[in-house]
C-alpha cells in the first residue's frame, strides 16, 4: 500500500503540499513543485527491517565568504525505525515512536532545541 498523493509537510507555520515524484520497490519520493520540501519514505529488508521517513529543506541563502554570490544549503531531518524481523508488534513499534516524538515535542520542543543546542 502506499502513501496517497499528495502529501502535506508542515514546516514552520507553513503547509508544504507534496507531490508524489517517485514511486519504486520499498520507497517513494514527495516534492513540493519548486523542489524546496522533499518528503522521502523507504523500507529496507535483511536481518533486521529498516523504516525510514525523511524531510529535506532546500533553500538559497548568501555565501558569508563571497559577497554577490548565493549558495544552495539543504537540512534534512529524519526517523530510523529499525527493528528485528521478528518479535515487536506493529503496536510496540507506533509506542516506540511516539515515545521519541512526545519526548521531542514535550513543553514546547524543549528537547527538540536542546538536542539542536547539541546538550546530551
Amino acid at each position: 500500500m502506499a502513501y496517497s498523493d499528495p502529501q502535506t509537510v508542515t514546516i514552520g507555520a507553513t503547509p508544504n503540499t507534496l507531490a508524489r515524484v517517485s514511486s519504486g520497490v520499498n520507497t517513494g519520493s514527495f516534492s513540493k513543485d519548486d523542489g524546496t520540501s522533499v518528503l522521502t519514505v523507504s523500507h529496507s529488508y535483511g536481518k533486521r527491517i529498516r523504516r525510514t521517513a525523511r524531510v529535506t529543506s532546500t533553500k538559497i541563502s548568501a555565501d558569508p565568504l563571497l559577497t554577490n554570490v548565493n549558495v544552495r544549503l539543504s537540512a534534512s531531518v529524519y526517523i530510523v525505525i529499525d527493528v528485528p524481523n521478528q518479535g515487536y508488534t506493529i503496536a510496540e513499534q507506533k509506542d516506540l515512536v511516539l515515545a521519541l516524538t512526545s519526548w521531542l515535542t514535550a513543553s514546547t520542543a524543549a528537547n527538540t532545541v536542546k538536542l539542536i543546542g547539541g546538550e546530551n
